[in-house]
């Protein structure tokens, strides 16, 4: 009888504990889709990012050319001066993305929502971007022209058409 007290705060230890170490494992298991992640100055060549939530992430100086984003949540994510030449964005969000001085040549857009994005001196030669959304988007004037020569389409997230949120004439 007279343990029972130690017993009785020793069991109650041990559960604090073993719900500290459950929190943990399951903090473990969902964090990394949570978490922005720096992926800043990486070579990953045709690396597969589908479908997954990259929020706030850093790619910048990044060499990712044929990598796989499509139907990725890329809001706020900085590719700033990096490779995507020949990527995949199919269905992506790319809000308020940074794009800047980023080489996009033979890069898949289509139905991606580039709302809000900064994309000056990025180059988009060669790009797919039927159903895309341009709206807001920060670009020289000869990119825009020469993307309103293939922009067709409506983004199906949006509803905005291609060629007006280029403001193509």
């Amino acid at each position: 009888m007279k343990n029972q007290p130690f017993l009785s705060i020793s069991k109650r230890l041990l559960h604090v504990v073993a719900s500290i170490v459950l929190g943990i494992f399951v903090w473990s298991a969902i964090a990394p889709s949570a978490l922005a992640t720096d992926y800043d100055n990486v070579t990953m060549i045709g690396a597969d990012f589908s479908n997954r939530d990259l929020s706030d992430s850093s790619f910048a100086h990044a060499n990712l050319r044929e990598s796989d984003f499509s139907n990725s949540n890329l809001e706020e994510v900085s590719f700033f001066s990096s490779n995507l030449s020949g990527a995949n964005f199919e269905g992506a969000n790319l809000r308020n993305a940074t794009l800047g001085s980023t080489r996009l040549t033979r890069t898949n857009f289509k139905n991606a929502i580039l709302e809000g994005a900064f994309a000056m001196n990025a180059m988009f030669k060669g790009a797919s971007i039927e159903g895309a959304d341009f709206t807001d988007v920060l670009l020289r004037q000869d990119e825009i022209d020469m993307l309103c020569e293939v922009a067709s389409g409506t983004n199906p997230t949006t509803k905005r058409n291609t060629r007006e949120t280029l403001m193509c004439l």
